[in-house]
């Protein structure tokens, strides 16, 4: 298989994702954020804290220690990245945030607290300046003042206190990190860039489909190589 040379020393900005081909495989999966190009990819069987942190960690000792990481905030890669990176800041994926939080609220919330805080919500994804910023904090911080007691009052088995309190949970630990985007304009606020890259990737590999675990991790690999080096994908 091909091998690319990649200074990791060099590389400040980078986005995480990661995605499922099979029940029995997942591609990990790192971007550079100035040029898109995939730095580092790990096809494991799951997920996990376990794969995360041992990759991570290996990628450190080859020198590869960015500023900012954007990615979707699954907390056991999130406290993967923690651990290896403690002074890494990590930007959360604002489309993540949005869509997870959006769908606990479902689209017609049955309280008043449900509707409000789905229509501050809606507008995460929107927000460009610094003002917009601003004005969104004090939205969801009134909106907490006004109804975090109603919330807290409801039965907890009740479907309105489950999905009011996990959205809550949602912004308040994701708060500090959302808008690190709009104070370095090479920090993505989204992992769309990696998300597309996996698009292309599985539809090509539709015309793959059969392939053993090991021709399914040299397929990948090749198609890596070929889109960082501006080749035709087609495999």
């Amino acid at each position: 298989m091909p091998e690319e040379r990649t200074d990791y020393s060099t590389i400040r900005y980078v986005v995480y994702d990661a995605t499922y081909f099979h029940k029995d495989g997942c591609l990990l999966n790192l971007m550079n954020a100035t040029d898109q190009k995939i730095i580092a990819h790990l096809y494991v069987e799951k997920e996990s804290f376990k794969e995360a942190y041992s990759w991570f960690m290996s990628l450190k000792q080859r020198g590869l220690n960015p500023q900012f990481i954007t990615s979707d905030g699954e907390r056991s890669v999130l406290r993967a990245m923690q651990l290896v990176w403690p002074q890494t800041r990590l930007q959360r994926c604002l489309y993540h945030l949005q869509h997870e939080g959006m769908r606990w609220l479902r689209t017609y919330p049955k309280t008043e607290a449900g509707k409000i805080l789905r229509a501050i919500l809606s507008k995460l994804s929107r927000i460009k300046t610094i003002k917009e910023r601003d004005a969104f904090i004090q939205e969801y911080r009134s909106w907490v003042s006004q109804y975090k007691d109603y919330v807290l009052s409801l039965p907890r088995t009740t479907v309105a206190s489950k999905d009011l309190r996990r959205t809550m949970v949602l912004i308040n630990n994701a708060l500090p990190d959302m808008f690190y985007y709009l104070e370095d304009e090479q920090v993505h606020a989204t992992t769309n860039a990696l998300e597309g890259f996996h698009s292309r990737l599985k539809a090509d590999y539709q015309r793959h489909r059969g392939l053993s675990k090991e021709h399914r991790i040299r397929y990948i690999h090749w198609y890596c190589f070929y889109e960082n080096n501006n080749f035709s994908n087609t495999i």
